[in-house]
């Protein structure tokens, strides 16, 4: 006997927020990291007009750019447009992004007395931005299809501010760690109150599952990891408002999926490094698993797109709680036809 109308919500019965919670679903769903991007003639359109920030911190375009990406592609699950840096701003950090060489911080963390001057997030008004656009992209999707909340994850986080920007081996992060623990555990410490609050928040406004990006955490070796960051990713992802599914997502994490793992979150985020069915076996099938086409199979032909997107559904073998995704995000130079072409072909192959 079937619920009666009343009873159903579109969004809690979707197949992603059920693959969430590893239940059975009639396809593998699929969305795309970076699927509202420069590879999307719409996104250029908008970006033309405004820069980075300017498009994160106005709420009508950030939902339109969200809305129209996920409208275009077909998936299913949207996911919010804003940036993971957008948080540091209210701890007192100077944040630019700069045209071709991406964020830059101004004022980077480099010691204790550096930690001890930034603020505590105590209020998340300051980006009451991103939740005026969760809300109106909430309004304009349409009523079965989620949309996905995220940040960066402490690390990462505590990286860029440290390091002022990307870096490649992550010098000023790591001389912090080992020459000052005190000073790194009590950055990571601030960073996570304020994440704890900022995610929570995305939930109250509109959002049905929340993502952690961890990109740099793969610079680590799982006994750094172990000292120096799972505690504090662990408190980030306990403190996410219950029954909220939480996706934990990094790169070049093959030595520390058993970490992430302890770690938390109810979906685990595979990059393109590991194979699937061996990641998701060290993970622990209590889990469910995102991922893991690497982002340049994009840039192959349509067979050879394809047989890769079987293979992996080959590896997840049907079972319940996976949500197939690239490795990392979608990249510029990326066809969008290829992309269509993707989302159409897992759809097709993992139908029951």
């Amino acid at each position: 006997m079937s619920e009666p109308a009343s009873l159903v919500d579109p969004l809690r019965d979707s197949v992603f927020m059920r693959a969430c919670r590893r239940e059975a679903v009639p396809f593998t769903p699929i969305w795309l990291m970076r699927q509202a991007g420069r590879y999307m003639q719409e996104y250029r359109e908008v970006r033309a007009r405004l820069g980075f920030l300017e498009l994160c911190k106005t709420p009508a375009l950030a939902a339109e750019v969200t809305v129209t990406a996920a409208e275009r592609l077909g998936v299913d699950a949207a996911i919010i447009f804003a940036d993971i840096l957008l948080i540091i701003e209210p701890m007192g950090l100077e944040l630019e992004f700069s045209k071709g060489e991406g964020p830059v911080i101004h004022n980077p963390v480099r010691n204790a007395a550096d930690v001890a001057r930034l603020r505590e997030v105590d209020d998340v008004g300051a980006l009451d931005f991103v939740f005026a656009a969760i809300k109106e992209t909430r309004a304009a999707l349409r009523s079965n299809l989620p949309l996905i909340g995220f940040a960066g994850a402490p690390f990462t986080l505590a990286s860029y501010i440290v390091e002022g920007g990307a870096s490649k081996n992550y010098v000023h992060t790591k001389s912090l760690m080992y020459n000052d623990s005190g000073a790194w555990h009590a950055l990571m410490s601030l960073i996570s109150r304020g994440l704890i609050k900022y995610l929570n928040a995305q939930v109250v406004a509109g959002a049905q599952a929340v993502q952690l990006f961890d990109s740099w955490v793969g610079a680590l070796s799982p006994d750094d990891y172990r000292e120096f960051v799972l505690p504090h990713t662990s408190a980030v992802i306990a403190g996410v408002t219950p029954g909220v599914p939480v996706i934990h997502f990094g790169t070049g994490t093959s030595t520390l999926l058993e970490l992430q793992r302890a770690a938390g979150g109810d979906v685990i985020g595979l990059d393109w490094r590991v194979r699937l069915d061996e990641g998701w076996q060290r993970i622990g099938y209590d889990r469910g698993v995102m991922g893991n086409l690497d982002p340049v199979a994009l840039f192959a032909n349509r067979e050879h797109l394809r047989a890769r997107a079987k293979l992996i559904l080959d590896q997840a073998s049907g079972r319940p709680g996976h949500i197939f995704n690239l490795g990392h995000g979608i990249l510029p130079e990326t066809p969008v036809e290829n992309v269509i072409a993707l989302i159409d072909a897992v759809h097709e192959m993992s139908s029951k």
